[in-house]
């Protein structure tokens, strides 16, 4: 064993001094002309430009800074610093574009020198007014947003983004067709890609707050009049959790998601975004973000959502989505659960049709369970769940184009799952011949009748004239408005059975975590800091940039991680899209070059 002393090493102050972590220093980043060119691409695939030109006219003097030289600058804020700011846009715009990329943008070639002050606020100014144009064009209640009104002309100029005039509709439709069109752009790309080729319709719908930087009415102290807020059409967000609300808008999206039972990946994206007053038309703004969809060409499968959206009127959400051809799965309040109401005589009992014979101890298994109990079961709340399946009316005929659907007798049929005496009196279906079983062979075991459960009508049973529909003939016709108000219960999978499981759970999963990725740390739709401009109609543009941005993120950072970068990208001929909206290049990071057609 040797004894030498270790060798005591130098201290070398030189290369420690090199590796010291260092403050970040104020000079620009040069934003590379790639990443330019490519936010200017997705711009104008968008097509938004051509609706906000013609809607922008000729007008006289100056041209000043283009809209869509501020707009790609935007995007370009939002991809470096996560800021939707006008500053921040000016600034890269100024300082950190090149020669090249200013003049592809229509701005002056030269940029402003940094040394003289007075050239910098002009050009800045310039800059902001450009923005103003877009905002003032699109606004039905312009006004000076930068002033706090009295509460009672604020909620006049409210009304214009809620009443019917035909010039406030037709603008209300054009910001949202511009909203549109710029969050589905990344989902067009991903498609003709062919990356959403396993994508099978599944999507979750959430309201998520995005508050504002602007301050809530409050009481003038020295006239106790009541001053509202510069943002006229904010208010309180209250969130399901414990949280304090938060003032500003309400920000609806729909995310693509998939179930336990599908395979394959797609990246996840948001499909959908409609901003609006928070707790105001959340059927509506859900159904806003689901049509433009099947326009696309996307299947419709499942449309998963909370508990805000099970309160909604029929003919707010849970039809037109049907409609759409979306199947339901909702969740329930506990003043809502167990049976619900009833219809041609047959029972609804957790948004199921279901045989109005089943016992009490099932039909009422979860009837005043709280929230922990649901997402928790006991194993005698799932074994009752399961218990009630045979007893729940099977679909016979899907929705036709009225949304008539036809259920059938659990006791009817060559294959019942229940056996009747009701059924077999009303329908004179004779005695069931014996037939020899092989015990040992399960599936013969479960279709003997002696294995089925066995309805137990009251004794005496009732006449026949006074029997509920359901038990007169074997199946019914279930329409639109047999069910009333309570057709908003009615869902397509049984309540707390497996599928249902396997599918609200994991779509509601994928939808918070969508949500968490836009409240992330390098892009935070949540802080009001990143989007200052004034005015409902800035703040929306700002977060559809914010969502377009980020879902640009999102189908890139899905392709480093699920496609070789050797593998070329899958065919697009499968899903029939026009010619015009392929788009086969392939992503090589944030500094890509522009897609090319």
């Amino acid at each position: 064993m040797s004894t030498a002393k270790p060798r005591a090493w130098p201290p070398r102050t030189t290369r420690a001094r090199t590796t010291r972590p260092r403050p970040p220093t104020k000079q620009t980043a040069q934003i590379p002309d790639a990443v330019v060119s490519h936010y200017a691409r997705l711009l104008d695939d968008s097509g938004i430009m051509p609706l906000i030109d013609a809607e922008l006219g000729p007008r006289p003097g100056p041209t000043g800074v283009p809209i869509r030289a501020v707009l790609v600058c935007l995007m370009v804020s939002i991809h470096h610093s996560g800021k939707a700011t006008l500053a921040e846009a000016w600034r890269l715009a100024a300082f950190s574009l090149s020669r090249t990329s200013r003049e592809q943008l229509g701005l002056d070639a030269d940029r402003p020198p940094a040394d003289d002050p007075h050239a910098c606020l002009a050009d800045n100014r310039r800059f902001y007014r450009a923005f103003d144009r877009l905002t003032s064009l699109l606004d039905p209640a312009r006004h000076d947003r930068r002033t706090r009104l009295p509460q009672h002309q604020a909620d006049l100029l409210a009304t214009a983004w809620q009443d019917t005039d035909p010039d406030h509709t037709r603008k209300r439709e054009l910001l949202q067709d511009i909203v549109t069109a710029l969050v589905l752009t990344p989902v067009r790309w991903a498609k003709g890609r062919g990356y959403l080729r396993h994508f099978r319709g599944d999507v979750g719908i959430d309201t998520t707050a995005t508050p504002v930087f602007a301050r809530p009415p409050h009481v003038r102290r020295s006239t106790g009049e009541l001053i509202a807020s510069t943002e006229i059409t904010a208010g309180w967000h209250h969130s399901a959790g414990n949280g304090p609300p938060e003032y500003g808008y309400s920000a609806t999206l729909t995310v693509a998601a998939r179930t336990r039972s599908v395979l394959g990946s797609f990246p996840q994206l948001a499909l959908g975004l409609v901003l609006d007053t928070p707790h105001k038309r959340i059927g509506a703004d859900a159904i806003t973000t689901l049509r433009p969809l099947a326009e696309l060409g996307l299947p419709a499968a499942f449309a998963v959502v909370d508990r805000a959206y099970t309160d909604q009127q029929p003919a707010h959400f849970a039809q037109p989505a049907r409609e759409l051809g979306y199947k339901l799965a909702l969740d329930y309040k506990v003043d809502q659960r167990g049976v619900q109401g009833s219809a041609h005589g047959a029972l609804l009992i957790d948004g199921s049709p279901a045989c109005p014979l089943m016992p009490a101890r099932l039909a009422q298994a979860t009837t005043g369970l709280d929230d922990t109990a649901i997402r928790t079961p006991s194993e005698e709340l799932t074994a009752l769940i399961a218990a009630r399946e045979p007893y729940l009316l099977r679909l016979k005929q899907s929705a036709n184009t009225g949304g008539s659907i036809r259920f059938q007798c659990p006791a009817a049929g060559t294959s019942p799952s229940v056996t009747c005496p009701r059924f077999d009196r009303l329908h004179q279906r004779g005695p069931i011949r014996a037939t020899a079983v092989d015990l040992t062979d399960a599936r013969q075991r479960a279709a003997h009748v002696a294995a089925k459960p066995r309805v137990l009508p009251p004794a005496p049973d009732h006449k026949t004239r006074d029997l509920p529909k359901i038990c007169h003939q074997q199946t019914i016709t279930l329409h639109p408005g047999d069910l009333g108000h309570l057709d908003k219960f009615r869902q397509d999978l049984a309540y707390l059975s497996p599928s249902w499981r396997g599918t609200y759970s994991t779509v509601r999963a994928m939808t918070e975590g969508l949500n968490g990725r836009l409240k992330g740390h390098d892009l935070d739709l949540s802080d009001p800091k990143n989007r200052l401009a004034h005015g409902r109609v800035a703040q929306t543009i700002l977060a559809a940039l914010l969502v377009a941005v980020a879902n640009d993120h999102f189908l890139d950072q899905w392709r480093h991680t699920h496609q070789p970068p050797d593998e070329p990208d899958a065919s697009a001929e499968t899903f029939e899209i026009p010619a015009e909206h392929l788009d086969r290049s392939p992503l090589t990071g944030r500094s890509r070059p522009p897609p090319v057609p």
